[in-house]
C-alpha cells in the first residue's frame, strides 16, 4: 500500500517502505500531538485557560496524514476544533498552539480572541474558522472558486466532522464545489458522535459521505482514520484527482473518539464502560508505535523522540506562559477595517447640476464603473445574469454582456452559499472586491444571516490578518403591494452587529456614492436598497463622475430652526415634503439623511437637535424594536438639556405588512403619519 503514496513533503520511501528519517518524523509528530492533547485539560484545572478543549486523541491516523498533505504557504486548509494533530503536522507550533489554548496575545490565530482550540496561522493558509460547525465548508468553496478562476497552484482542504454533513450549508457547499468543479477537498473524520448524539440519530447510511453518492463530480474516498499509512494513501489519491481538475472530493476517515466530546461533555453518561474500553483499544499512537517498531526503528529511538517531545513541550509552555495577555482597551482594535474616503468629496456632498438619473440607473452605472476600476471585482446572487436579464430590478443589467461570466454570474437559491462564498472568494488576495444580492428581497435574507454573522468578526476574530471584502445588497423595504417576504426592513437587526457597515440611499446621488466607497473599502457592507425608490421621480438626482459619500456621514437636506426630522431610505421624502407643508403654517424644519446607520454620524444628529430642541424620528420598519430606538436614546443621552418636547418615533405599525393595499397604507409610515408626529411635537 505504501509504495503508490506520495506525501506531501514527499517523503523518502522505498519500495521496502518508508524511510527511518520519515518514521521519526511522522511518530514524533503523533506523539508530540498526543502530549498536548493530554496537557489541554490541566490548564484548565490550573485556571490558566484552555476553558474548551475538544480532544484529538482517535482521530490520529487522518490528522497526521492531512496535516502532512497541506502543503503551507500553497494550499489553504480550513482546520476544525478537534484538529489539533493537524494543524501541528501543517505547520503550527507547539508554543503556539498552547498560546492559543491559554489565549495570549501572541496567539498566531487571533491574539485569544477566539474560542481555545479554535487553531488559525493566516501567515501559512491555515485559516481562522469559527464555532459554528461545518460552516467554513462555504469559505472553502469560494476560495476554491478563486483558486481556479486565477489559476492558483492550490488545493482548499476543509476538514469537520461527520455530524457537521446534516448542516444544510454543508450540502450547499458541496453541491455547488461539484457543479463547479472546485480543487477543493473535503476531510470528514467521522467518529460515531455529534456531541452525544449517534450517528444514526443523524442519517440512515452508516457512512454519511454515502449521502453524497450522487453527486457526478465528487470523488468519495474512504479510509481507516485511526491508520496513518491508509489515511495517507486516501488523501494522495483525493490530491490526485483534484489535480486533474474533474472535480472536488471527499476523504471519509473512520475514527473513534477516545474521550469526551469536549471538556465540557461527560461521555459516561451516554457510553457504557465496555463501549469505551473498546475506544481506548483502538488508540492509534501505540498502534503506529508498534508498526515504528516493526519497520526497524528500536526501542531506543523511540524513547528518545519521546524525551525530546517531553522537553520541547516544557519548554514551549515556559515561553507560552511568559507572553502577555490581551490588553482590555484592544477590544475596540480591528472592529472595522479603515474605509477608503474620496478626497474629491470627503463629506459626501456636491453642487453640481445637469441631467438627474434614477436610483436604478445610478447603481447599475457605479458598478459598471467599478467593474472597470477594478479589474479583480465580482458579482454574483440569484436570478441576475442569465441573458439580457440583470436582476429582478434589473439593477446588474448588461455587466455579463460586458464583464462576462467569469467575474458576473448567478448563484444558486441559496442565500446562505452566494454570501459564504464571497467570504472564502475574498480570502485569496486583499485586492478582490465581491458584490453579492445577498437575497432577491430582504426578507429572504435569513438563511444567509450565519454567513453575515460570520462576516461581522472575521476582521476582529483573526485580529486583522483576514477582511472579508464583500458589498451585500439587499431590495429593502415595501410600497410595492408586496405582502409577505416581498415588504420587510432589517436594518434594525443588521445594525446590532459590531464588524459591518449598513447604509441605506434616499436619493440617486447618495445611492451612487456609497457604493462607491462601499466597493473601494476594505470589510463588509449591508447596502440597502429601498426598492420603492428605485424608478421613484422624488428620488432622481445629478450624480457626478467618480461621486463618492464617506461611511458615517449625514446629509442635511433640508435646514431649519424649529424641529428635526431624522430619517433615513423612503422616509427622508416623506420627512421632506411634511417639512414643506409645515413651512406654510410658519415652521422651519430641518430634515436630516442619515445615509449610514453604522457607523452613525451622531455628531451630525446632536448638532441638529441641539440647534432645533425638537425631533421626530422617521423610518418605514416597525416602531417597536426598530432602528429609531437607538436613535431616540442618542438624543436622550446627548440632548436632554436641549430637548423642549418628548422624542416622537413615526415607523411602521407593529404586524406584518398586508398584501392588500389597503392594509399595506394602514401598516407603512407615510407623509400624514410625519407630519401629524411633527405637528404633535412643535405644540408641546
Amino acid at each position: 500500500m505504501t509504495e503508490r503514496v506520495q506525501a506531501a513533503p514527499e517523503g523518502h520511501e522505498t519500495p521496502s517502505g518508508p524511510s527511518r528519517e520519515d518514521l521519526c518524523l511522522w511518530y514524533g509528530l503523533m506523539h508530540l500531538g498526543r502530549i498536548l492533547d493530554n496537557k489541554a485539560p490541566n490548564y484548565l484545572k490550573q485556571a490558566l485557560g484552555w476553558s474548551y478543549h475538544a480532544p484529538c486523541a482517535g482521530h490520529d491516523g487522518i490528522q497526521l496524514a492531512l496535516g502532512l498533505t497541506f502543503r503551507a504557504n500553497q494550499d489553504f486548509l480550513f482546520p476544525y476544533y478537534r484538529d489539533l494533530l493537524t494543524v501541528l503536522a501543517g505547520g503550527i507550533t507547539a508554543e503556539e498552539i498552547i498560546l492559543n489554548g491559554i489565549s495570549k496575545d501572541t496567539d498566531v490565530a487571533g491574539g485569544g480572541r477566539h474560542m481555545s482550540n479554535h487553531f488559525a496561522k493566516p501567515s501559512i493558509g491555515i485559516q481562522n474558522v469559527s464555532s459554528l460547525t461545518g460552516n467554513h465548508t462555504q469559505h472553502a468553496v469560494g476560495l476554491g472558486r478563486a483558486v481556479k478562476h486565477y489559476g492558483r497552484d492550490s488545493i482548499v482542504f476543509t476538514s469537520q466532522g461527520e455530524s457537521s454533513l446534516s448542516e444544510g450549508y454543508c450540502f450547499e457547499s458541496i453541491n455547488g464545489a461539484d457543479r463547479e468543479k472546485l480543487p477543493v477537498i473535503f476531510v470528514v473524520q467521522d467518529n460515531g458522535y455529534g456531541i452525544s448524539v449517534p450517528k444514526q440519530d443523524q442519517s440512515a447510511n452508516e457512512h454519511i459521505c454515502d449521502n453524497f453518492s450522487g453527486f457526478p463530480n465528487l470523488r468519495i474516498i474512504k479510509c481507516d482514520g485511526l491508520d496513518f499509512l491508509d489515511s495517507r494513501r486516501a488523501l494522495a489519491e483525493a490530491v490526485a484527482y483534484v489535480r486533474t481538475g474533474a472535480g472536488p472530493a471527499m476523504v471519509y476517515a473512520t475514527c473513534v473518539r477516545i474521550g469526551s466530546h469536549s471538556n465540557s461533555d461527560r461521555h459516561e453518561l451516554y457510553r457504557d464502560e465496555a463501549e469505551r474500553a473498546a475506544a481506548r483499544a483502538q488508540d492509534p499512537l501505540p498502534r503506529f508505535r508498534a508498526y515504528c517498531l516493526a519497520s526497524g526503528l528500536s526501542e531506543e529511538e523511540l524513547q528518545a523522540l519521546e524525551t525530546d517531545n517531553q522537553a520541547s513541550y516544557l519548554a514551549a509552555h515556559d515561553h507560552a506562559m511568559a507572553a502577555p495577555a490581551p490588553a482590555p482597551a484592544s477590544i475596540h482594535d480591528f472592529v472595522l477595517p479603515e474605509a477608503w474616503v474620496s478626497p474629491e468629496y470627503p463629506e459626501g456632498t456636491h453642487t453640481a447640476t445637469g441631467e438627474t438619473i434614477s436610483v436604478i440607473t445610478a447603481l447599475n452605472q457605479t458598478l459598471k464603473a467599478e467593474f472597470r476600476h477594478n479589474p479583480d471585482t465580482f458579482i454574483w446572487g440569484q436570478d441576475m445574469a442569465n441573458k439580457e436579464k440583470g436582476g429582478i430590478f434589473n439593477v446588474s443589467k448588461g455587466l455579463q454582456q460586458e464583464f462576462g461570466a467569469a467575474r458576473v454570474f448567478n448563484g444558486p437559491i441559496a442565500e446562505d452559499f452566494i454570501v459564504g462564498t464571497a467570504n472564502g472568494f475574498s480570502r485569496l488576495d486583499d485586492k478582490i472586491r465581491v458584490v453579492v444580492e445577498g437575497a432577491e428581497f430582504a426578507d429572504y435574507i435569513w438563511p444567509a444571516a450565519e454567513q453575515i454573522v460570520e462576516t461581522s468578526h472575521d476582521y476582529w476574530r483573526s485580529k486583522g490578518q483576514f477582511s472579508p471584502n464583500i458589498t451585500v445588497r439587499i431590495a429593502s423595504g415595501g410600497y410595492i403591494g408586496g405582502g409577505l417576504y416581498h415588504s420587510q426592513n432589517v436594518e434594525g437587526w443588521l445594525t446590532t452587529l459590531p464588524g459591518i457597515r449598513v447604509v441605506v440611499p434616499a436619493f440617486a446621488d447618495d445611492a451612487a456614492g456609497l457604493l462607491r466607497t462601499a466597493l473601494r473599502s476594505r470589510g463588509t457592507t449591508l447596502y440597502l436598497e429601498p426598492k420603492f425608490l428605485y424608478n421613484a421621480k422624488m428620488a432622481h438626482a445629478v450624480v457626478p463622475p467618480d461621486f463618492a459619500v464617506p461611511f458615517g456621514k449625514a446629509r442635511v437636506r433640508r435646514a431649519g430652526t424649529d424641529l428635526t426630522i431624522l430619517a433615513y431610505g423612503t422616509p427622508v421624502h416623506f420627512a421632506l415634503e411634511a417639512a414643506a407643508r409645515l413651512e406654510k403654517e410658519g415652521h422651519s424644519v430641518e430634515v436630516v439623511d442619515l445615509r449610514c446607520l453604522s457607523p452613525l454620524d451622531t455628531e451630525a444628529i446632536v448638532r441638529s437637535v441641539k440647534k432645533t430642541h425638537r425631533l421626530v424620528i422617521a423610518h418605514e420598519d416597525k416602531v417597536f424594536g426598530g432602528f429609531g430606538g437607538e436613535l431616540a436614546a442618542i438624543a436622550a443621552s446627548e440632548c436632554f438639556p436641549w430637548l423642549d418636547a418628548p422624542v416622537t418615533r413615526v415607523g411602521s405599525e407593529f404586524t406584518p405588512v398586508g398584501f392588500n393595499r389597503i392594509l399595506e397604507r394602514a401598516t407603512l409610515p407615510n407623509t400624514d403619519k410625519v407630519f401629524a408626529a411633527a405637528q404633535k411635537v412643535l405644540a408641546f
